[in-house]
Order: structure tokens, then sequence, then C-alpha cells
């Protein structure tokens, strides 16, 4: 069933930001994660994290990417029809989550435009940045969404 609720197309412009709240990851979920999806010693033993590239216990990128997601579809940017992501530019982690690290997520518009193919969308450019508690880019993307037009 569509969702008619929530932010169109035209509901945006460049230069608006949106905040999300804030999100804890623990060792235990960092672990959890690692085992099914990216289980490298780094990522699932804390002591034999010690002795790599992060001098600790490091959560996967992947498990970043799946955090900023969770934090963006509960967060204020509420699309219609849901985040619908059809390209990622530039996708970077220029440092590691660590256990204990609050992450929180920024989105900027960064332009709109109507779809030539689907009158009813639009593409949305955004740049999604996801931060840590002392505000150190974790995470940083740009994403082209497509997103609903008022009819």
């Amino acid at each position: 069933m569509p969702d008619d609720k929530g932010i169109s197309l035209e509901d945006l412009a460049p230069g608006q930001i949106y905040r999300t709240g804030s999100f804890l990851m623990t060792a235990e979920a960092i672990k959890a994660f690692a085992r099914e999806f990216d289980p490298q010693y780094f990522h699932v033993d804390e002591d034999a994290a010690r002795d790599s590239l992060f001098g600790a216990l490091a959560a996967s990128g992947w498990h970043t990417a799946a955090v900023t997601m969770k934090l963006l579809v509960s967060g204020p940017l509420q699309l219609q029809g849901g985040h619908i992501g059809a390209r990622l530019e530039e996708l970077r982690w220029p440092r590691p989550v660590l256990a204990g690290d609050e992450l929180h997520v920024e989105t900027e518009v960064l332009e709109m435009r109507p779809s030539e193919s689907r009158p009813e969308h639009g593409w949305a450019r955004v740049r999604t940045s996801t931060f840590n508690q002392r505000n150190e880019v974790v995470q940083t993307y740009i994403g082209n969404l497509i997103v609903r037009r008022r009819p």
C-alpha cells in the first residue's frame, strides 16, 4: 500500500538539512552483525582487534551503513513511498566506528528534479553523513533517491 503521507519532491529544497536521533554501537551488536555478515577478526574478537589497524573492536562499514539506514527511516526525512535509493556515489568510511560510539545522521538536500520517464516521481540528490559522538564523520555518501511527487 503506497504511503501518501510524508515529504514529496516539492517539499524539498537545496540546502535543507535533516538530523536524526542517535544510536549506540555496542560491542555485542558489532560482533553479532560481523559474525553474520563480515566475520573478520577485527569485527568479532576484541583481543585480536587490538593488534589490527583499528586498535580496538571496530564495526563493519556495512554495519555502519545499516545503522545509518535505520536512523534515516526513523528520522525526520519521511519521504512519501519510503527511502528508495537508485544509486550511491562516493561511499566513504573515513574513520572506524568503535564500541561505545553514539552515531547520528545528517542528510543535506543537494538538488531535485522531476523524472522524465515517470511524471509521478522525481529525483533527489542528497549527501548523507554519519557522525560519532565527537561529531567526527564516520561515513559519508551521496545518494540518488526516487521521491514521489504531489499529484
